[in-house]
């Protein structure tokens, strides 16, 4: 199993920041290797990504969720085995921290050759700098969920 840890700090409202992070189906926004996604319903998520030229479609549920605070999932079945929590810290009235950490099972040569070089930890780090770019350019996110779900 990897595991990866990145964070970033961005120039919006630990409010404006989780609420945006809730609207899964804008991931493919800022996260380059998603090409859909579509919310089945509160806690259940249909993906499909495109990795290193290979599609791949899973399904994840949200296992916790606590406004403004973290937003945590597992895979449940589909082409790739991965669990993970985003949690976010406010650092002002205005700036945030966003922290992913990830676990995953890379599957096939190029993701296992890919894990042991660090190319997940560029491609999170690189997806939070578009997450960054995304959420500071909007004016403000593009929905909220703010439901709670209990561990």
């Amino acid at each position: 199993m990897t595991q990866i840890t990145e964070s970033i700090d961005v120039d919006v409202p630990v409010t404006t920041a989780y609420n945006q992070w809730t609207q899964f189906e804008s991931f493919p926004h800022f996260l380059d290797e998603v090409e859909s996604i579509t919310q089945q319903d509160d806690t259940h998520v249909h993906w499909k990504v495109k990795v290193g030229g290979a599609e791949r479609e899973f399904d994840t549920v949200v296992t916790e969720q606590h406004p403004d605070e973290r937003v945590a999932w597992k895979s449940t079945g589909g082409d790739t085995q991965h669990a993970g929590v985003v949690t976010f810290h406010k650092l002002s009235d205005t700036s945030t921290r966003v922290t992913v950490q990830l676990d995953w099972e890379p599957e096939g040569v190029l993701e296992v050759l890919g894990s042991w070089v660090g190319a997940g930890s560029h491609a999170v780090r690189k997806d939070l700098k578009n997450f960054k770019e995304f959420i500071e350019n909007a004016g403000g996110e593009t929905g909220a969920w703010r439901g709670d779900v209990p561990r």
